[in-house]
């Protein structure tokens, strides 16, 4: 059960544009249901192999159902959760969740932050202090933001679509009447992953208003050289050395490492074992990338590396008991085909971060092209593809930089 409390003296639900206090609570019942069923899974023998090559590895999958089963505790995520501001509304016909953090200085800039797969708002949580509050993490008050963080629709805590049509598109059009709901008529854009095409999409569409965008997962690749790494093609003649490294980079993705994508772009439907076994799910979302998968490995190992395992089964566990498995997946359905990674055409200012374990190292010399306005441009030290949660005081630092020049 998820709990939708309104205060006394808001709008009711007969107001469909009515913003929502929202908390989530989940009773014991369902603790104690997602424990047992971790408890009672059905292992198979190990891989045959002593690397990742087929997959997610046994070991792996064991230490971190041992802990889950035992030790973990959702309580204290769903505190941390209730801590915070959140909200429901409706658009377009559905309930979008999310997260709305005012900034205690005067001037703050407006940032809409979409989070990926598989994830959730908890992949932000961690950032919304150091973006609103910049003068406690050695930033002035002039970089502050007004920070809102929603929930994907079919995602977390936001409704399912019960019919086609929630796609990237209709989703950055609806942040749009989310942000001038909020009141914020001059606002910026932040994303990665799925956060980053829908970012990207909203800045072609260039709403009034919209005054810029951020990407750590950019779409830079021309159309040539995307469906030339796709096919499994050698690397096309006359790249630099930066550009052959992330066509090579790209071309594992497509070829060896997103299996999933084609699952879910294909046949989400067909997903029911992660919507019925926990360790079945959590073993799904750890195959993102070889890089994080390697990252997370080594947490379960008891490395403390950017992520904890707290992090981890957090982002795992609101989608188990939101039951947003396959209503999540359905996302790949609608823009299966459409790109994820190439240029789109965005025409507003933008601002990039590259880290270095991101499934691709952008070469400028792309980003330029990309981006007719490219107000910023930088190479981090550290962090992968899910930045804003491994390395949040990095990501928040680069956010600061990139949106400088807008403000």
């Amino acid at each position: 059960m998820i709990m939708a409390t309104l205060e006394a003296g808001q709008q009711t639900r007969s107001d469909k544009s009515a913003i929502r206090p929202f908390r989530a609570s989940f009773p014991d019942s369902e603790l104690s249901e997602l424990r047992r069923r971790i408890n009672a899974t059905r292992w198979p023998e190990r891989e045959t192999v002593a690397d990742q090559s087929q997959g997610v590895q046994l070991a792996t999958t064991q230490a971190l159902a041992r802990y889950w089963g035992t030790e973990y505790d959702w309580r204290k995520c769903e505190a941390r959760l209730n801590a915070l501001p959140q909200f429901l509304t409706e658009i377009d016909g559905l309930d979008i969740h999310f997260i709305h953090v005012r900034s205690k200085h005067e001037n703050a800039l407006p940032l809409i932050v979409t989070h990926g797969w598989p994830g959730s708002i908890i992949e932000q949580m961690k950032i919304i202090d150091p973006l609103t509050n910049p003068t406690a993490h050695g930033a002035s008050a002039s970089d502050a933001f007004d920070v809102v963080i929603p929930s994907i629709p079919g995602y977390g805590f936001s409704g399912k679509p019960t019919q086609t049509g929630w796609n990237p598109v209709r989703i950055a059009r609806a942040w749009d009447v989310l942000m001038k709901r909020l009141g914020y008529n001059r606002y910026v854009a932040q994303g990665g992953d799925w956060g980053a095409v829908i970012t990207e999409l909203m800045g072609v569409q260039a709403p009034p208003g919209l005054i810029g965008i951020h990407t750590n997962m950019p779409g830079i690749f021309p159309a040539e050289v995307d469906a030339a790494a796709f096919s499994g093609a050698p690397a096309p003649a006359g790249l630099s050395t930066d550009e052959k490294l992330a066509y090579e980079r790209l071309q594992f993705v497509y070829q060896k490492g997103i299996a999933y994508g084609f699952q879910m772009g294909l046949r989400p439907q067909t997903l029911y074992g992660i919507a019925d076994s926990p360790v079945g799910l959590a073993a799904y979302f750890l195959d993102h990338d070889a890089r994080s998968y390697e990252l997370i490995s080594r947490v379960f190992q008891g490395e403390t590396e950017g992520l904890t395992r707290d992090d981890i089964l957090d982002n795992i566990t609101i989608t188990w008991l939101t039951n947003t498995a396959l209503s999540g997946a359905r996302l790949y359905w609608e823009y299966f085909g459409k790109g994820y990674f190439n240029v789109k055409g965005v025409s507003i200012p933008v601002a990039v971060s590259v880290f270095p374990d991101e499934l691709y190292p952008a070469p400028r010399s792309w980003a330029e092209r990309a981006y007719p306005k490219l107000i910023h441009y930088n190479r981090l030290d550290k962090g992968g593809h899910f930045a804003a949660w491994e390395q949040p005081e990095i990501f928040s630092a680069d956010v600061r930089a990139g949106f400088r020049s807008l403000r």
